[in-house]
């Protein structure tokens, strides 16, 4: 994806690859998939690699069918029968309403002989958005920015998104019913629960309305008016039971994508230790946990000699402040900087696995012991970017972006620390 002259940000850009790759759709969907259907086979999909994944679809399947998926903006991809929409992310739009619409047509009026295969991965959520009613596509889309703003847990997040949707939390597989609807789903949430991917339009299984309103009030999140009000009013209804006619399957995840470049990296020979999967957290705070571990293992050579790389992944979170540029990765990669500053011998790359990271085109960046000095020399202050929340800008001004492009998956974060000198040859 990228060529870059220094070896060692080559060499953690080589194992980003490697994640990426380990979570291509085209070299897991053809085992993934059912047997055809006696009756209709409908395709649906949602998410920023749900275009190429239905493109992939198109490849392997040799029998009838038909369908529609929608995708971030910039993230389609040609496909004969399948149509496919795009939409805005993170925060919905008008084409998502009507693209959700054209999910829900698509899986309606189908019977016991008729099956829905669903393409599921990262950021649909915010591309599936289907007010209920009494609400509207702005009070979807107040409610998404407080809730990205807000530092919640991606899985605080979509249970209350799925209080506010009438598709998400299994609602889009209840339309389909009676067919049986198979969900191929790339995981990019810590855990890898199904449910909680683009807030689980296809796999059974939600909270009550009462218990996402105690989460929020335990949580002193703030909620626009009008979606408080609605849930307050949702609390107050039973709770319906949904009908049993779907199966489910991860089918990548970040822990498979880690596994995959940590064996990369032992195979050039520098050793590898996966930290997590399912790293949550404040992404400035998580920063310095991990610039704690690399300082830790680079003076004690625990748990392994040099040279070493820590690997992590998961979803760190960002509570704006202020209204900077740059994602939770690069806001990771500003907050190790400066915990690191002045180490030598140490190089990172934190970088979201779909190509983009927050509200600009790069994927994450990179980072070592000189990075705050350099800033300083190019005119910003560090530390002043980070409580701006302007992360891209600083890294920017010292040409420490990663761009890679859409890469047509997403298996959430993924942070690479190189502990010493990479071996020869």
């Amino acid at each position: 994806m990228t060529q870059l002259d220094d070896p060692k940000r080559q060499f953690l850009a080589d194992l980003f690859d490697t994640a990426v790759a380990a979570a291509d759709p085209r070299g897991i969907l053809p085992d993934m998939l059912p047997p055809p259907a006696k009756g209709r086979t409908v395709v649906i999909g949602a998410g920023k690699g749900a275009a190429q994944l239905a493109q992939t679809f198109e490849a392997l399947w040799p029998h009838p069918y038909e369908g529609v998926v929608v995708t971030r903006y910039g993230y389609g991809a040609s496909c004969h029968r399948i149509k496919v929409l795009e939409a805005a992310h993170p925060v919905p739009d008008q084409a998502g309403v009507e693209a959700t619409r054209a999910l829900q047509d698509a899986v309606q009026g189908l019977g016991p002989e008729d099956q829905v295969i669903a393409l599921i991965c990262g950021g649909g959520s915010s591309l599936l958005p289907a007010p209920p009613e009494g609400l509207t596509l702005a009070d979807l889309q107040e409610l998404n920015s407080a809730l990205l703003a807000s530092g919640a847990p991606i899985s605080v997040m979509n249970d209350i998104r799925k209080q506010f949707s009438t598709v998400n939390g299994g609602r889009l597989a209840e339309l389909a019913y009676p067919a049986q609807v198979i969900s191929l789903i790339v995981s990019d949430v810590p855990g890898d629960d199904p449910g909680a991917v683009a807030s689980g339009p296809t796999v059974p299984g939600r909270r009550s309305a009462e218990e996402v309103l105690e989460e929020v009030a335990a949580r002193g999140l703030e909620l626009p008016s009008r979606c408080m009000a609605y849930l307050k009013e949702a609390a107050q209804q039973p709770a319906q039971d949904a009908p049993s006619n779907t199966t489910t399957h991860i089918i990548a995840s970040a822990g498979l994508s880690l596994a995959a470049a940590a064996e990369a990296a032992r195979g050039r020979g520098v050793n590898a230790w996966v930290l997590s999967d399912a790293v949550e957290g404040e992404a400035r705070e998580v920063a310095l946990v991990h610039a704690a571990l690399a300082r830790q293992a680079a003076q004690s050579g625990f748990p392994h000699p040099a040279p070493l790389v820590l690997l992590s992944g998961g979803e760190t979170t960002v509570t704006l402040r202020h209204k900077g540029r740059g994602g939770r990765n690069s806001e990771f990669a500003l907050s190790l900087a400066l915990a690191m500053e002045g180490q030598a011998g140490i190089t990172a790359l934190a970088a979201d696995t779909d190509g983009i990271d927050g509200s600009e085109d790069n994927a994450g960046a990179f980072v070592d012991g000189r990075t705050g000095a350099a800033m300083r020399a190019a005119g910003v202050d560090p530390r002043g970017a980070l409580q701006r929340n302007d992360a891209f800008g600083a890294f920017e001004a010292i040409d420490a972006l990663f761009h890679t492009g859409p890469t047509g998956t997403n298996v959430n974060d993924f942070r690479a620390i190189l502990i010493g000198d990479l071996p020869e040859g």
